[in-house]
């Protein structure tokens, strides 16, 4: 057990669970934190410790960089596109700084799929990469029994990793307290799948409290984090205490519209983004390692019209569309077709993206 006075440092205004709903830790709470850490984590002085063997340290799969979560291309009659696939794939496999590509996301419209159709596009993705880059799938179902079988079914269609959503009845109802650690948990039992960290945004009820995100770190499987807490208060306290207590998990930052705020503390980008504009946030996540904020705040300021026009949009939804419209502007894709219940974009948006991808000097590839 690590000696109570050692923790006197710890920064007190960090976000506990939305169960009970309650925004600050008092001293007890913090301290009871770092006491259950896994001691693989922390030293006998209450620092890190680097150096610790850890139950994920035989995973050989590294992020750090560029992971982009590409769309999934469709045929005007609603039909998977794997001729799409193939061009998508192989570009962004292609350019050094890309890391891995995350499909059967939000960005992926995986959930719109049927389940033959999301092993095929896996392996679609698969050959597209040429083994060059791990394919990583979303692992969506809302039950954990399901969702192990989806992870095992991902497993058998080749994808390396797997990234697991929360069950969707917690973004209205929460959760109960231990159900998201038996999810990670019981998948990777199930499947084998080495697993990232999924946070969802602060303002819904199937975000993650520090506390559970530290537990879900240290279990078997888990290898990395995606995070997209969308609140900056979080952010800023909670990231550097994961960075300290579980020093070899991957961050990775998920916040398209945010990307300038959260490069400084990310091991890299695990973005819809990077399907249009892989080359400009390479660029920025390395300005972000090396804390050069001069640089990265010009590439940001580059690509603010990108930006706007896919992500400032009505819907966060609607990115997945414009992401498809971008593409097109790219040379990848030739119709931004989406599945139900998307919808298109209205008129004249194709133009303003094109406009903003021409802006931004992201030309045809």
């Amino acid at each position: 057990m690590i000696e109570t006075p050692v923790h006197n440092h710890i920064n007190l205004e960090v976000t506990l669970p939305r169960q009970p709903f309650t925004n600050i830790l008092t001293i007890p709470q913090a301290i009871t934190i770092i006491n259950n850490m896994a001691p693989s984590a922390v030293s006998s002085n209450g620092n890190s410790n680097n150096n610790a063997t850890t139950p994920n340290s035989s995973i050989d799969i590294d992020l750090r960089g560029l992971t982009p979560a590409p769309v999934t291309p469709f045929n005007e009659d609603g039909s998977v596109d794997y001729e799409a696939i193939q061009r998508l794939g192989s570009w962004l496999g292609s350019i050094d700084g890309v890391t891995g590509l995350v499909v059967l996301g939000h960005a992926g419209e995986g959930t719109f799929l049927t389940p033959d159709e999301q092993a095929d596009v896996i392996r679609a993705f698969v050959k597209s990469v040429d083994n060059r880059i791990p394919i990583i799938a979303g692992i969506t179902c809302e039950g954990t029994e399901v969702a192990a079988l989806e992870a095992k079914r991902a497993v058998e269609a080749g994808a390396s990793a797997g990234l697991l959503y929360p069950s969707h009845g917690w973004l209205r109802f929460g959760y109960q307290p231990g159900a998201p650690q038996d999810r990670y948990r019981r998948v990777y039992e199930v499947s084998k799948l080495p697993l990232i960290l999924f946070q969802y945004p602060d303002n819904t009820k199937a975000t993650y409290s520090l506390e559970t995100m530290l537990d879900i770190a240290a279990l078997p499987g888990v290898f990395a984090m995606k995070n997209g807490v969308r609140n900056m208060k979080r952010w800023d306290t909670e990231i550097p205490i994961i960075r300290r207590e579980r020093p070899e998990l991957q961050i990775l930052t998920c916040h398209d519209e945010y990307l300038l705020h959260t490069s400084f503390m990310v091991d890299g980008f695990l973005v819809g983004y990077g399907n249009i504009a892989p080359e400009p946030l390479i660029e920025l996540i390395n300005a972000g390692k090396a804390q050069d904020y001069k640089k990265a705040k010009e590439i940001h300021d580059r690509l603010l019209p990108v930006t706007k026009s896919v992500y400032h949009r009505g819907s966060h939804m609607e990115g997945t569309v414009a992401l498809k419209h971008a593409l097109v502007a790219r040379g990848i894709l030739n119709h931004a077709t989406v599945r139900s219940p998307l919808m298109p974009l209205q008129k004249s948006a194709d133009m303003e993206i094109h406009g903003a991808m021409k802006s931004a000097g992201l030309g045809r590839v």
